[in-house]
């Protein structure tokens, strides 16, 4: 938005401010949460505080360096505000894991580690935000974050941590897991997924896919071909006694097989067309297949013989669905996923909440370049909360803007 613009809205954005960031008592601050979300959606290449406050008619550097970095506000009443607000704007047809990195040189902005940077596509210094975001294919938003803390910031003697202000309580949590924190913040907050989607670097972990089911979610996740399964009809079986020793438990005859063994057994007529959305150059189509499996490895084996009370189990491993993808005109299949929803869900579903992420990369394209996600510093922990609510802030503002046609649009 042009100044112009900006100023045009101003009237709602209080509105919105007022009804968002009422948990934050002192009006001083709300004002200058007004003002950040008006700098946020401002034109302009950078949206780090100085340009921002020099762009603002009513922009103070200070008094916006204070409201970000130091004002103990908390940012969490204020996500939770929303999260209830755009679930019931959206309806989401599906909550999307996933995560975003913020490239950073040096290593003393927190949580800052060299690991891989996908907006790079390469190992670098880097922080990562964890999100989940309610999605349909007309719009989404993010509904909760996540700092994710590597292991080197895990050691309490880091001056670090103290340095960037790091709470004592907080060390090194994996991904998957901070996930699963946000889905039962949410849930305890009393909003609900339909089902949850996430890509491999979730998904490949089974442990968070056992985590879901325990928690009664429906997901659908991708992961790679190479993991391995047995057929839904595969039983297993326990070897006789010989009257010395631990008795035999129950195992599977066959050797589990790879996903793209299981997909290709039956070669190519085994895949059907299916159109799931349209998108702007014409229907969205592709070749897939949906069988029935059991998720095997070593780690499923033991969530599972946990579950069921160790050598007591007898031995079977759940079913779920995989769903392939084998486009025409590839050698072979490209991408994989694995749901627990009913095994006659039809495919046509399975593929459109598969493919439904693209929508949270458009969330990311705006996120960043339009609302300057990755411009903050992001030094201090608190500083790098009280930002991306901010930037959630004015993305979910936009989001009710276009979802409302009465509303006009500024140039």
């Amino acid at each position: 938005m042009d100044l112009g613009a900006v100023e045009r809205v101003r009237g709602e954005l209080a509105e919105f401010v007022g009804e968002v960031f009422a948990s934050v008592s002192r009006k001083d601050q709300r004002r200058q949460g007004d003002c950040y979300l008006r700098g946020l959606m401002l034109d302009g290449p950078r949206k780090s505080i100085q340009p921002m406050a020099e762009r603002l008619p009513d922009g103070n550097m200070q008094a916006l360096q204070q409201f970000v970095n130091q004002s103990p506000w908390d940012h969490e009443p204020v996500l939770r505000t929303i999260a209830a607000k755009m679930t019931e704007a959206i309806g989401p047809q599906a909550w999307v894991v996933d995560d975003v990195s913020f490239p950073k040189s040096g290593d003393q902005s927190v949580a800052v580690a060299r690991q891989y940077c996908g907006a790079l596509g390469k190992q670098a210094n880097c922080q990562v935000g964890v999100s989940v975001h309610g999605v349909t294919d007309a719009a989404s938003c993010p509904l909760s974050w996540r700092l994710f803390v590597p292991k080197g910031w895990g050691d309490r003697e880091d001056p670090r941590r103290a340095r960037t202000g790091m709470p004592e309580e907080t060390g090194h949590v994996e991904k998957w897991r901070l996930a699963l924190e946000i889905l039962d913040e949410l849930t305890e907050q009393g909003l609900a997924p339909p089902v949850v989607v996430a890509d491999a670097g979730y998904g490949q972990t089974a442990a968070f896919r056992h985590g879901l089911a325990a928690r009664d979610m429906d997901y659908v996740v991708a992961v790679r071909g190479d993991e391995n399964a047995h057929l839904a009809t595969a039983t297993p079986v326990t070897a006789a006694y010989q009257g010395r020793g631990r008795r035999p438990v129950p195992r599977y005859r066959e050797p589990p097989a790879p996903f793209s063994g299981i997909a290709t057994a039956e070669g190519r007529g085994a895949f059907r067309q299916v159109t799931w959305r349209h998108g702007s150059q014409g229907p969205m189509r592709s070749r897939f297949r949906a069988i029935t499996i059991r998720p095997a490895g070593r780690a499923m084996r033991d969530l599972v013989r946990r579950e069921h009370g160790g050598r007591d189990w007898d031995g079977v491993l759940p079913t779920a669905t995989l769903l392939v993808e084998w486009p025409p005109g590839a050698p072979a299949p490209t991408d994989y996923w694995i749901t627990n929803l009913p095994a006659d869900t039809p495919i046509r579903k399975l593929v459109r909440l598969a493919k439904i992420r693209w929508r949270i990369e458009h969330d990311y394209r705006e996120l960043k370049h339009g609302l300057g996600l990755d411009h903050f510093e992001g030094r201090t922990w608190r500083g790098w909360h009280h930002h991306v609510t901010l930037v959630t802030a004015a993305h979910a503002f936009l989001t009710l803007r276009r979802l409302n046609p009465k509303a006009p649009t500024p140039a």
